[in-house]
């Protein structure tokens, strides 16, 4: 039996900008025992990130040993919503000694943000920067200095942001889950409904979709409830629809994999929450982690 997933730390999450389209946290001590779930980590976590795991682990990192928790967060920088970096936070229990050793041996010079070293990995692009000895920030430059501009007070973060704060709260004891807000809830609607939703039948509702937020659990096979905030019962009810719909369409037109996903899925509405609740076994979400409609829930 799995360990209950650990939260995001105090120090982390300071150091997440106010901006946040989503924030995903993968507990990667609770979902170790289950190879389903780590097969899902490797497909949720963003290509730039995997890449980054190889660095670390050339840095003296062992991240299946060395990581609690992985978190990345997608922001925006200003005021464009096109303008937007992935800022990732490891938490765990680091052999600073040896890491810092192993630095030393590569010849890296840290480059300094204020009383922050920041090191870079070679042949990523990426920097690191230890907040402290349990927390590691890392990413681009530009999202490693963001990072720390919240950190140290300069700019607004995460803690700031009402929004993000209440839609973690239901759903940060999963071992992997994510949070988006209304930019991010669109997106993803928009390519859940796909061809099933009517451009008017979107452009009705999408301006009310506020929120989203999701968790999955890996005991005893896979379960996925997502919750989408609307703000009022009638653009809960008609988001609904539209899903009923895109299931219906889906059933048509998918594999028999995402037929029986669809089958296992039951949609609700409540006070201007949309609920979605899905269950299945490990062999046949195994299946179901290359579909298309997979991959568009949880990007």
């Amino acid at each position: 039996m799995s360990l209950p997933a650990a939260q995001l730390s105090g120090d982390a999450r300071a150091a997440i900008p106010h901006d946040v389209q989503q924030l995903v946290v993968i507990d990667y001590r609770a979902m170790q025992n289950s190879s389903t779930a780590m097969q899902l980590r490797d497909r949720v976590m963003p290509p730039d990130l995997k890449q980054f795991e190889n660095a670390l682990r050339h840095s003296g990192l062992n991240d299946n040993h060395d990581v609690d928790q992985l978190a990345f967060a997608l922001f925006r920088i200003g005021s464009s919503t096109d303008s937007l970096e992935t800022v990732g936070i490891a938490q765990g229990q680091f052999d600073m000694d040896s890491i810092m050793a192993n630095f030393r041996k590569q010849k890296i010079v840290p480059k300094m943000v204020r009383a922050n070293k920041t090191y870079p990995l070679a042949r990523t692009g990426m920097v690191l920067c230890f907040v402290d000895p349990s927390t590691m920030v890392f990413g681009s430059p530009e999202a490693v200095k963001a990072a720390l501009d919240v950190r140290d007070g300069l700019k607004p973060g995460m803690l700031t942001n009402g929004g993000i704060m209440d839609a973690m709260r239901s759903v940060d004891s999963q071992p992997l889950w994510s949070v988006l807000d209304k930019s991010g809830t669109q997106i993803m609607m928009k390519q859940v409904l796909g061809e099933a939703g009517s451009v008017a039948d979107y452009e009705s509702i999408r301006k009310r979709l506020e929120s989203s937020w999701y968790g999955m659990d890996f005991q005893h096979g896979v379960k996925f409830n997502l919750t989408i905030s609307t703000g009022d019962t009638f653009a809960a009810a008609t988001v609904s629809s539209l899903l009923s719909a895109a299931v219906i369409y889906k059933k048509m037109s998918g594999n028999e994999i995402e037929k029986a996903a669809l089958a296992a899925t039951d949609i609700s509405s409540n006070s201007g929450l949309l609920n979605i609740h899905f269950a299945t076994s490990d062999n046949d979400f195994n299946s179901l982690l290359n579909s298309s409609l997979f991959q568009s829930m949880i990007h």
